[in-house]
């Protein structure tokens, strides 16, 4: 008999029911150090005072009201990411698969407008997770996520990940955008390094394809800067931003150029839900503590210091891994072992960590992680590793 809760997931046999900071606590009462985040979500951790202030006043005053109206929350939130990034307007979602849908669209529109109505392909990596819709599954284009659920949405091909040569030789005068993760997260924390990325801008340039870049998981400071593609000195055209913007609340952005938004005119894109006053006044606080000059020069010395000591646990025990990668607090430990028995064994120690593909464990923790509880962080997952390394 199929359960009521549809079982599309295969859950661990934890349910949380509070949290404190780095810590989610179960409903036993057990007590696990938080090193995935809600899967790059909470960047300031559970229940962080300012956001629950933040909520609760808004909470006490309106919840909604749809995009019929003006929405002042939502105006706050988007002066806050125009001043801070290359873009010139925001549009909210709910996820980061709604942005990637728009994203999709507003190339599509910009080339229609454009009177090149046939432009339409949009060249990605392999490896890619863009969200779960059909027009996102179809940009990934792997058979784990499409099959089943054809015919896809046409104008997509996939290209092997980081392959720039490959890319070279794909993209050209009927090239609609390139569409990509500075950082893969799903992929298995791969980081494309900053020549790459200049060299993908140039290319897009020389073309005039749009670039697309999806940062909803290695974005809002997660790789230690606001942005992961800040680190090649590029921007994008279009942006899609989402997970760690609401802190834990649901919410979505796609930023982009004037130039590239232009054709999105009223009635060419809409959302119930999206930018809401909830969830604006949330992201509006977090956007606040996060895009802090001082707060990312924390960021990066917290991973400077995970790295180091992750660096210790690899060639402590060169059973179990291969090596550490990844950017800031976004980092991958490449496993010689499946990531789902860490995982296991890491719940054993009362720990949470996330896999990934390419044989990578994910750490994600929150961005404000303690000093203190990194080294606890560390100290679990080497007891995790021994339990697989007997």
């Amino acid at each position: 008999m199929i359960s009521h809760v549809l079982p599309t997931y295969n859950r661990a046999p934890i349910a949380f029911e509070r949290g404190e900071g780095a810590w989610a606590i179960a409903t036993d009462g057990t007590r696990y150090l938080d090193l995935g985040a809600g899967i790059a979500v909470n960047v300031l951790g559970h229940a962080h005072p300012e956001l629950v202030a933040a909520l609760t006043e808004q909470a006490g005053k309106i919840w909604h009201v749809s995009n019929l109206y003006q929405i002042p929350q939502q105006e706050r939130l988007a002066d806050l990411l125009v001043e801070k990034t290359f873009a010139d307007t925001v549009f909210f979602t709910n996820s980061g698969t709604e942005a990637a849908e728009l994203a999709i669209k507003m190339v599509r529109r910009y080339w229609s407008d454009a009177g090149q109505p046939e432009r339409i392909e949009i060249l990605t990596f392999e490896g890619a997770f863009h969200g779960r819709s059909t027009g996102a599954i179809a940009a990934a284009g792997s058979e784990k996520m499409t099959g089943g659920f054809g015919p896809l949405m046409p104008g997509f091909r996939a290209l092997p990940w980081g392959d720039i040569a490959a890319l070279e030789a794909a993209i050209g005068p009927d090239t609609a955008a390139v569409m990509l993760e500075p950082v893969q997260g799903e992929g298995g924390i791969r980081p494309l390094s900053d020549d790459d990325l200049r060299r993908i801008r140039a290319l897009c340039d020389q073309t005039g394809a749009l670039l697309v870049l999806d940062e909803v998981q290695c974005g809002m400071g997660r790789t230690g800067r606001l942005f992961a593609h800040e680190y090649a000195g590029i921007a994008p055209d279009i942006m899609m931003v989402a997970k760690g913007i609401g802190g834990g609340f649901p919410l979505g952005a796609v930023l982009a150029t004037e130039k590239a938004a232009k054709p999105m005119v009223a009635g060419t894109h809409g959302s119930t839900y999206g930018g809401n006053p909830l969830a604006c006044a949330v992201g509006a606080k977090v956007m606040e503590i996060v895009a802090d000059d001082a707060f990312l020069a924390e960021v990066n010395r917290k991973a400077a210091l995970l790295r180091q000591k992750l660096e210790g646990l690899v060639a402590s025990h060169p059973q179990v891994f291969d090596s550490v990668r990844g950017q800031g607090l976004m980092l991958g430990l490449k496993c010689k072992v499946a990531p789902a028995d860490l995982v296991a064994a890491g719940y054993r120690q009362q720990i949470l960590t996330v896999p990934a593909a390419d044989d990578t464990l994910r750490l994600l923790p929150p961005l404000n992680i303690s000093d203190e509880d990194i080294a606890e962080a560390v100290s679990r997952l080497e007891k995790a590793a021994e339990s697989l390394d007997a």
